[in-house]
């Protein structure tokens, strides 16, 4: 959930640290440090708050060196304090660690070192592992690491240095992401390559056990027992420009706009029009594979759970298989029905979320063949998976997630398209959802065209305190991730219901003061959604309905409208939630809401 960044070159670390570390800023945090080897001893500068803190305290007492690492730290160990920042250092001042993950057995390893004599001062649970390379330091930093995470119990992703072996950073990962950044004589760590993109484009993806030895004429990377370990050097090939803001205000809203494009992405070269079907060589999996499955399993996480769930209504409307969504946090902490005919897909926009991540490993144990539909090219989920579908949205910055979403329903469309025409849907059926899905982008684009409307009507909600979100079918997870949106930007109590259950309990909280979001395209259960409107409306309720056409049955029950083009039913969430995006948007801006790194929250959840 944290970013990490390491130099070790020619050059100045400090500053590129610092321009790692802002590179960084997207996946949340609230504190930041570096620790920068200076000839003599480590120097480490840290501050609470954001990154231009940091910058304060570096400018009123610089430090300079050409080995060094940095860290951007979301609280999970003690309060995003100054002390419990990263770098922490060993007792005697000799080891500097930065670390995202957990460990679980941080408060025995606190106490064993104290009983030898070592004093701790910070809260953290990271503090624990440069006491321990302390101690077991006897002439070479790579050694001491090993023997240090020999004891570890927990997640990790660390970088760390040392002034007794001062040409040296030493990384390594178990469920955090690390990769090594080769330049020209100049070698880089980070947990994100965009940390790095701007001096390299060469990068190696470390993975789970790997350990990895920075120095200025080179890098080796080995197992836990010293063995050495081969890992290929893969190039980058998005620009920088994709993560600057392009002259719009937030992130967030030009990932929104982006959607026309990034959708557009996910299709193409996938759809095959006449025959109304998909190509999807990245699935590695054969006709019969697929004519074997039995059932599927989707396993996701927040906004990837509810695409998860539009998923679970195509592929079981066109293949006729039964499938489930699970909570990946949840999965593999029961007992889930999976055998080797079960298909497990596994969606994630960063292939980072150590939930989701450990749900398709368990499924794999069991012996499910395993899909990944993943945003980020070289993530672990990408590399571990069975086979997979890259969304090609291009990166994500804003935390609230937009266009992945989007690209995720597209991409599960895509699939469910190819398994209904192997199994039982018609070529021309085929045809028609190969047209819908071609038709998206200019789609995406009108309703992008009404944006300053939709700020104008959240012009009349910024103050509300509650919103409900209703949708039925296809648009019941819409109406989950409307309100989600809602929720992670703009601070406001907003629930996803089915619209059909809001008489059995959320009815009772309806009155003159309460918006409430309806998604009603002229859909199959549309003349169901009309009953539910009119009894918001009998109760004073506010209605912000969003609409494919002029209805006379929707005459008088609406206080905002908010047009949509028609499709399919299947991928009316797809437009709608454009509309929900925007309204999120506009409404957070105008509470003074930061929308691209909303509190309390991480890009990347790479801690269960």
């Amino acid at each position: 959930m944290c970013g990490i960044v390491g130099y070790i070159g020619p050059k100045q670390a400090t500053p590129l640290l610092i321009e790692g570390l802002k590179r960084l800023e997207y996946r949340g945090y609230d504190s930041a440090g570096v620790a920068v080897y200076d000839g003599e001893s480590l120097e480490t500068r840290r501050a609470a708050g954001k990154i231009v803190k940091l910058e304060g305290a570096l400018a009123a007492d610089p430090v300079t060196g050409k080995v060094g690492i940095a860290h951007t730290r979301w609280a999970t160990h003690g309060p995003p304090t100054e002390r419990n920042a990263h770098p922490h250092l060993s007792s005697d001042d000799s080891v500097a660690v930065v670390h995202n993950g957990i460990i679980e057995n941080a408060d025995v390893l606190r106490k064993q070192l104290t009983a030898l004599g070592h004093t701790f001062r910070s809260d953290t649970d990271t503090e624990t592992i440069s006491h321990l390379v302390q101690e077991l330091y006897d002439g070479s930093l790579e050694e001491a690491v090993i023997g240090a995470l020999r004891k570890v119990e927990g997640t990790f992703g660390i970088a760390v240095v040392s002034s007794r072996d001062p040409q040296k950073i030493v990384a390594a990962r178990k469920g955090s992401p690390l990769l090594i950044g080769v330049g020209d004589g100049e070698y880089f760590l980070a947990s994100d390559a965009s940390a790095i993109l701007a001096h390299t484009r060469q990068v190696v993806y470390l993975d789970d056990g790997d350990l990895a030895v920075l120095t200025p004429d080179g890098y080796k990377v080995m197992d836990i027992n010293a063995s050495p370990i081969r890992r290929s050097v893969e190039r980058i090939e998005w620009d920088l420009e994709a993560i600057e803001r392009g002259g719009f205000d937030h992130f967030m809203l030009k990932e929104i706009f982006e959607q026309p494009t990034t959708v557009g992405n996910t299709m193409r070269g996938r759809l095959i029009l006449e025959d109304g079907t998909s190509k999807l060589g990245g699935i590695n999996m054969s006709h019969e594979q697929l004519m074997n499955i039995d059932n599927v399993v989707i396993t996701a996480c927040g906004t990837s759970w509810h695409s998860a769930l539009i998923g679970e209504m195509m592929i079981e409307d066109f293949a006729r298989i039964p499938t489930e969504v699970e909570y990946a946090s949840e999965f593999r902490y029961r007992n889930p029905i999976v055998t080797p005919r079960t298909l497990c897909i596994v969606i994630s926009q960063s292939g980072e979320t150590a939930d989701t991540l450990a749900a398709m490993r368990e499924a794999k144990r069991r012996g499910a063949h395993t899909l990944g539909f993943v945003n980020v090219v070289g993530s672990t989920i990408a590399r571990e998976d069975d086979g997979g579908i890259y969304l090609h949205a291009g990166p994500e910055i804003g935390v609230a997630s937009t266009k992945a979403f989007t690209s995720q329903v597209i991409a599960l469309a895509l699939f469910a398209l190819k398994l209904g025409r192997k199994r039982t849907l018609s070529v021309m059926r085929g045809r028609e959802i190969a047209q819908a899905l071609d038709a998206l982008p200019k789609q995406i684009q009108s309703i992008l065209d009404q944006a300053a409307a939709i700020e104008k009507i959240a012009d009349s909600y910024k103050d509300a305190h509650n919103f409900l979100y209703l949708g039925r079918g296809y648009n019941f997870p819409a109406a989950l991730e409307g309100a989600l949106k809602l929720k992670e930007i703009s601070y406001i109590h907003a629930e996803g219901y089915p619209a059909a259950e809001m008489k059995h309990g959320p009815i009772a909280l309806i009155d003159e003061s309460m918006p409430v979001v309806f998604i009603a395209p002229h859909d199959a259960v549309f003349d169901k959604i009309v009953s539910n409107i009119q009894e918001v409306k009998a109760r004073h309720g506010k209605t912000i309905v969003i609409t494919s056409r002029d209805e006379p049955a929707l005459e008088g029950l609406i206080d905002h409208e908010i047009r949509i083009p028609e499709t399919v039913d299947m991928l009316t969430p797809v437009l709608a939630s454009i509309p929900l995006q925007l309204l999120a948007y506009y409404i957070a801006v105008k509470r003074g809401a930061n929308v691209d790194q909303p509190r309390n929250l991480a890009k990347s959840v790479t801690v269960e």
